[in-house]
């Protein structure tokens, strides 16, 4: 049985995360992940893809939510009312199209700064109903395509020991990203197996592998691409047949509740056996799963 052993929302879409001891759970992921998305003026959203920077802008919600507060280098600092409802402006993801409460034009300026071209900075709409793709249809407000990612540290510590096999320096786990970090999983990649899990009250399913993009290449302290590691690694053997590099596992959420680190993770489903690094534990029935899907 694993544990979690770390949370991260991240508040702005594709800037850095927070990360917490407790978190509530909703069916759109943690609270406030992803409650903000940065865009061009016809809504087509920022990311670390073309602009690895963000991922040096430091946003923090205060005040219960109220307030955003955000900080860059070489820039001063700003603090802006959260607008709950106001201004529509378009919004766009990977395979999602709608609308976002714009954040004003001082957020507007400081981010356009920031990444170098004209940006605006919207929040989600009271009206906001997205459905989210894979095996386990949900919901989730700005992510690329899922509510949860779901990594373990089993995966890090093999991904890690490949790179030192090609003489490189290990990566740490905010390269990926993840919501929930699992320690105690003794296979690498036994996230990719579940199907149906519980922790504090709260219940995911299965929706998707994760397929990786270049982000994973980028610096989350400094914003800057370093490369070509993890993915050059990665690539070599954990790869999607129909295409693609994959690391995580994203979820459905499939009964709302509260996750605090340190709680057990109990695994109800899954298409192969998840051992406990403390002890040999009985397989699971395996389930029938569908292949995963580039995002």
């Amino acid at each position: 049985m694993g544990t979690i052993s770390r949370l991260t929302y991240y508040p702005v879409k594709g800037c850095a995360g927070t990360t917490v001891q407790s978190a509530d759970v909703t069916p759109a992921g943690l609270a406030h992940d992803r409650e903000f998305i940065v865009t061009a003026a016809d809504g087509d959203f920022r990311s670390q893809r073309r602009f690895p920077v963000m991922a040096a802008i430091r946003p923090r919600l205060l005040d219960g939510g109220t307030r955003l507060a955000l900080s860059a280098p070489g820039i001063e600092d700003l603090t802006v009312e959260v607008q709950k409802d106001g201004q529509r402006h378009p919004a766009s993801t990977f395979n999602w199209t709608g609308e976002g409460v714009h954040q004003g034009a001082d957020a507007a300026e400081w981010f356009s700064i920031v990444v170098g071209q004209p940006s605006v900075l919207l929040g989600v709409t009271p009206e906001h109903d997205r459905v989210t793709s894979g095996e386990t249809p949900g919901t989730a407000r700005f992510a690329d395509g899922h509510a949860i990612l779901v990594i373990s540290e089993s995966s890090l510590d093999h991904l890690n020991e490949r790179i030192a096999e090609r003489g490189g320096k290990p990566v740490p786990m905010d390269r990926f990203r993840p919501n929930l970090v699992i320690r105690g999983w003794a296979e690498p990649h036994a996230e990719d197996s579940v199907r149906r899990m519980e922790a504090g009250g709260a219940e995911f399913a299965y929706a998707k592998l994760c397929v990786r993009c270049a982000v994973p290449m980028v610096d989350q302290e400094t914003g800057k691409r370093s490369g070509p590691e993890p993915i050059r690694s990665l690539a070599a053997y954990h790869r999607d047949p129909a295409g693609g590099v994959l690391f995580g596992m994203k979820a459905a959420v499939t009964r709302p509740g509260q996750l605090e680190v340190g709680d057990e993770v109990m695994v109800h489903s899954s298409v192969g056996p998840i051992r406990s690094t403390e002890a040999a534990e009985p397989p699971l029935t395996a389930t029938a799963s569908l292949p995963a899907e580039s995002v």
